[in-house]
């Protein structure tokens, strides 16, 4: 029997070929980021700034978050605060920054507008969001709430849909007043409950 010597093929030589390629990138790309990032990525995120409009909004949406872990967030998903609010929405919550990522956090808008020019604050300032009493006006039903006993049950709604507009409307609107009087009445009894307990 005669040996044969191993003969290099086109698909061994491809493989070895692709193989390489892929070894040589690796290791160009595992020594050229400082802080241990591809150097794509450190320009990526030199050119891609974070709204700051786009911190505060979902910091007032969920204030129970960190502003550096949202603009962490942000960054890394280019900006998109659709794809950030779903992340906290579905419970997986955001990812701790590194150490090394040290954004400069912006300050609240109010206090800026007041700082740089103190005679137009007046007209620029934010009113004082009001409650739900006062924005629907059922300081009235209220009084005549207290009059009566409190622990009879809320009237009845009409549960027949009109067909008149006007009629439509007043019954949503005498829902709506109802149900604002029915969580003020849960949330007085439940502070009732706290104080009694304590």
């Amino acid at each position: 029997m005669t040996d044969e010597e191993p003969s290099l093929n086109i698909p061994s030589l491809l493989t070895l070929a692709v193989v390489s390629f892929f070894v040589i990138r690796w290791f160009f790309n595992r020594d050229s980021g400082a802080d241990g990032a591809r150097p794509g990525e450190a320009l990526g995120r030199t050119r891609r700034r974070v709204d700051p409009a786009h911190v505060e909004q979902i910091s007032q949406m969920f204030p129970q978050l960190n502003r550096r872990d949202i603009m962490w967030d942000l960054q890394r998903n280019g900006g998109s605060m659709a794809a950030t609010t779903e992340r906290i929405l579905t419970g997986r919550g955001l990812e701790v920054p590194p150490p090394s990522f040290q954004p400069q956090i912006p300050v609240p808008t109010t206090s800026t507008a007041t700082t740089q020019n103190p005679s137009a604050s007046g007209s620029s300032a934010k009113p004082q969001p009001q409650d739900l009493i006062s924005r629907y006006n059922l300081a009235s039903k209220i009084a005549s709430e207290n009059d009566r006993d409190s622990s009879e049950t809320s009237p009845s709604v009409d549960s027949a849909w009109s067909q008149s507009k006007s009629e439509r409307q007043r019954l949503l609107q005498k829902r709506r007043d109802e149900m604002i009087l029915a969580a003020r009445r849960k949330l007085q009894q439940k502070d009732k409950e706290t104080m009694m307990a304590a």
